[in-house]
């Protein structure tokens, strides 16, 4: 997957989505993901695949 602009801004999307949607701290900040896995659009991918599970992790508990 190439880093490429239309990518970015549809990650950027994504991320903005589950912000406002998602349990707090269930995605880490876009330094974090730097830092923990990279910087390729496939590590903010991951980041977001992840707070996925964990939103529908706590909506299960709850």
């Amino acid at each position: 997957m190439k880093n490429d602009p239309d990518g970015r801004a549809a990650l950027r999307m994504i991320r903005s989505t589950i912000e406002e949607h998602c349990p707090p701290g269930v995605l880490m900040s876009e330094d974090q993901v730097n830092g923990h896995f990279g910087p390729s659009l496939l590590d903010e991918a991951e980041a977001i695949s992840l707070a996925i599970v964990a939103t529908v992790e706590r909506l299960g508990n709850g």
